[in-house]
C-alpha cells in the first residue's frame, strides 16, 4: 500500500455484497483499502463486470473479477479482465509506475 501511496493512487473494491459481508471480507483477509457495496449492480454492470459465467455445465450471470485504472481525469487507462489475485497488485503497480516514469522528462530522472 505505501507504493501505491507514493504514486498518488487510490485503491477500491466493488462487490455485489452488503456492507456487513465486505466487513467481514476486509477482517478475515485483512484488506488495506475501502471496499464499495454495490447490491444493485449498478456500477458493476456499467463497467462490464457483471456477465454470464459457467460453472459444472451450468450457466448463470456473475461477477467477475476484474481491475481498472482510472487516471486523475476520470478517463479508463488500463483494464485487467479475468483477474487472479495472488501477484495482481504488483502487476498494476508496476503499470502505474511505468507510466510514471514514461511522463517525466529524460533530463530530470
Amino acid at each position: 500500500m505505501p507504493k501505491f501511496q507514493e504514486a498518488n493512487t487510490e485503491i477500491l473494491g466493488c462487490s455485489g455484497d452488503g456492507v456487513e459481508a465486505q466487513a467481514k471480507f476486509k477482517t478475515k483477509y485483512k484488506l488495506n483499502f475501502h471496499l464499495l457495496a454495490d447490491t444493485e449492480f449498478q456500477a458493476i454492470e456499467a463497467y462490464g463486470a457483471r456477465r454470464m459465467k459457467s460453472f459444472l455445465g451450468k450457466s448463470f450471470l456473475g461477477i467477475v473479477r476484474m481491475s481498472f485504472w482510472i487516471g486523475p481525469d476520470g478517463t479508463i487507462r488500463k483494464v485487467w479482465d479475468s483477474v487472479t489475485p495472488k501477484g495482481h497488485a504488483a502487476e498494476v503497480l508496476a503499470a502505474i509506475q511505468e507510466e510514471e516514469s514514461a511522463a517525466v522528462p529524460t533530463g530530470a530522472r
